[in-house]
Formats: structure tokens, C-alpha cells, sequence
């Protein structure tokens, strides 16, 4: 489990003169659940691109698992995008073992390794659908177990939920609660819904505008709770929120 660990330290990134990350500084556990919040366009997609191996930093250090490489960053790193890129002329089950089939497995064998995947999550009836014929939260499903079948011990994952309705969001998250309990992987999530990340994760940081650095950090008393609505309705979930949000106002300044 220590390759999946993350430390940052004195990290910035520009590109040409836009500053968009200043010296920040994050260090997240094996296993841990980290949220991300922040205003738009302050270089919070950008830090998860940089935390993968998809940029290098500009200045500072960023570790992965004790590895500062790009390389050795994107073989730990699973990367899950705000638009779910599922290929409309595969089936569900075949777009999830994407990963399996580019380490050379046959179809039969990644779908193999999917199938226990989708029965577990409730997919085991759309194993065989396009996506067309899937509704948002189930391609939202099914990109997640693309993720995780990525086999990697770092699950970064950019807005999964910000294209939903309220509804099937609440429902996600309450599904992707469950999903993150049952896999012993570290994952940092970023979102711009401050209940979501206060929900899902053991520890939120939040970033100023941009360039982004970490004003604040918050621990929800009972993260991923079975009972979704009663947590996010506690008064000290509640009061957490609030500072969450009052922690916002005074980074966008």
C-alpha cells in the first residue's frame, strides 16, 4: 500500500503566464478518501492531471507512492475524467475491461474480470447494453468500474456526478459510498458540491481561486454513512458544511 501514497510539497504549475497552482502542499495516507473543492478554473483538474503523470510540475515535488517520475506517477494512477468516454460501439461490460483487453487478455477473460464487478453494482442485467441505452448514473457506473479495472492503488476521479440531476446525483453518491468502502484503494476526489465531498470523503481540503492553495481542511464525523440523507441532514454535518462554504468565500477573495 505504500505506492499509494501522495505527498506534495511547494507545488506550482503555470501555463505561459497563468498561474494556476502556488505552493501547495498535501500529503494523503494509503487508503485514504480525499475531496477537493474549490471555485471554478482554480487548478483543481489540473493538480489531478499533474498528481497522474499527465503534466510535471512546474516547481515543487509530487510523489506518488515515493515516486516523483511521470511514469511511475501515471502506472500508479487511475484517472477517472468529468465525461464518462465511453466508446458508444461496445457494450457496457466491454467498455469496463477496456484496461484488461490493453494488457493483451482476450475478451472472454476481460470480461471475466468485469463480470464480478457488475454484480456487485448492480449492473449485472446492462452487462450487454450500448451506452445509448444506459441511463447517466449507469455509465457513470460503468466508467468507475473501467477505473477500478485499471488495476492501479490510486483512483483519481474529476466531477463524477456534476453532469447528473440532483436526484440520481444524491443516489450516486450514496452508491459510490458503498463502492469506495469495498476497495481498498486511495482516491482523491474532486468536486464543486461541498455536500458530495463532506459525504464521501475522510478529509476535504479546500483551494482558493486561482492559483490554488489549501486554506482550509475538514474532517466529516462519519464519512460515507450508510444513511445518506440522515447524514447530510445532522446538525454537525450541517455546521461542517457551513464552514466549508465560509472557508470558499474567503479563498474566492
Amino acid at each position: 500500500m505504500t505506492s499509494a501514497t501522495i505527498e506534495i510539497a511547494d507545488l506550482g504549475h503555470a501555463f505561459g503566464p497563468l498561474r494556476v497552482i502556488d505552493t501547495l502542499g498535501l500529503s494523503i495516507e494509503a487508503g485514504e478518501v480525499v475531496g477537493l473543492v474549490g471555485p471554478s478554473g482554480c487548478g483543481k483538474s489540473t493538480l489531478l492531471e499533474l498528481m497522474c503523470g499527465l503534466l510535471e510540475p512546474g516547481t515543487g515535488r509530487l510523489r506518488v507512492g515515493g515516486d516523483d517520475g511521470a511514469n511511475e506517477r501515471l502506472a500508479r494512477c487511475a484517472y477517472m475524467p468529468q465525461r464518462d468516454l465511453l466508446l458508444p460501439w461496445l457494450a457496457a461490460i466491454d467498455n469496463a475491461s477496456l484496461a484488461p483487453r490493453n494488457r493483451g487478455a482476450s475478451r472472454a477473460a476481460a470480461r471475466g474480470e468485469a463480470e464480478p464487478l457488475f454484480e456487485r453494482f448492480g449492473l449485472a442485467e446492462f452487462a450487454l447494453a450500448r451506452p445509448d441505452e444506459l441511463s447517466g448514473g449507469m455509465r457513470q457506473r460503468v466508467a468507475f468500474l473501467r477505473t477500478l479495472l485499471a488495476g492501479k492503488p490510486v483512483l483519481l476521479l474529476d466531477e463524477p456526478f456534476g453532469a447528473l440531476d440532483a436526484i440520481t446525483r444524491a443516489e450516486m453518491q450514496q452508491w459510490l459510498a458503498a463502492a469506495l468502502d469495498a476497495e481498498e484503494r486511495t482516491c482523491v476526489l474532486v468536486t464543486h458540491d461541498v455536500e458530495e465531498g463532506l459525504y464521501l470523503c475522510d478529509r476535504v481540503v479546500v483551494l482558493s481561486a486561482r492559483p490554488a492553495r489549501a486554506v482550509a481542511e475538514l474532517r466529516p464525523d462519519d464519512p460515507r454513512a450508510d444513511d445518506r440523507d440522515a447524514a447530510v441532514t445532522d446538525p454537525a454535518f450541517a455546521a461542517l458544511r457551513e464552514r466549508a462554504l465560509e472557508a470558499l468565500r474567503e479563498g474566492s477573495r
